[in-house]
């Protein structure tokens, strides 16, 4: 505990490092108003169900449970890592609010409808909105946990953990019928370059966040 006390005092008492904690806040937090509309619009706009590869060819699995809780155990786990390591806050937020904000505007191109047969969600009408209901591409259940193991890709066994819950939540939307085949295969091509344009975008906070013993 004196440890992650020291790193807050060292940390908040540096102005610099405040302002991109509040910038990485207000970034995430602006990405998921856009979300959130983006969508609304996704849903009002939504067309036909096309065919799919893999879909076509499976049943549909009772998956809700980890569709819906398996998120939540990973972004706590990540909230309690970034909390002891303050300085990985700015950038890892910063990262998946670019990431938030692309999706947005890829979902308001393709106004793809659901696939006929899926898994019941319960309480979709309330989360479908952040995660996955009529705003199909691409997968967020995929590309988040593949993006935080680029973030935290020095990690051996945080990158290999984060790969497994990306893999883990990709089969799952797909046997639960929640996402087509695209919009999961085309995450991890995608969140790469989200992640390298982070980089770009954020380098002082990236350099920040690679600083291993603070």
């Amino acid at each position: 505990m004196d440890k992650i006390k020291h790193r807050y005092l060292l940390h908040f008492r540096n102005k610099d490092f405040l302002v991109s904690f509040i910038s990485s806040i207000l970034i995430l937090l602006a990405s998921l108003v856009v979300n959130f509309y983006a969508a609304l619009y996704a849903t009002e706009k939504a067309g036909n169900a096309v065919t799919d590869l893999i879909l076509d060819n499976i049943r549909v699995y009772d998956v809700d449970g980890i569709f819906i809780y398996g998120p939540i155990v990973l972004w706590t786990f990540v909230a309690f890592i970034l909390l002891a390591h303050p300085h990985k806050i700015p950038f890892a937020l910063k990262a998946v609010g670019l990431f938030v904000l692309i999706r947005s505007f890829f979902v308001t191109l393709t106004h793809l409808g659901p696939f006929p047969t899926r898994v019941d969600v319960p309480l979709v009408n309330i989360i479908s909105n952040f995660t996955s209901g009529k705003d199909l591409f691409f997968s967020g259940h995929t590309g988040l946990p593949f993006l935080l193991a680029l973030i935290f890709w020095k990690d051996t066994y945080l990158r290999v953990l984060f790969v497994l819950f990306s893999i883990l939540f990709g089969a799952v939307v797909l046997m639960g019928h929640l996402h087509y085949s695209i919009d999961v295969l085309s995450a991890f091509f995608i969140t790469y370059t989200i992640y390298h344009l982070a980089k770009a975008i954020f380098n002082k906070d990236k350099n920040l966040f690679a600083i291993e013993n603070d």
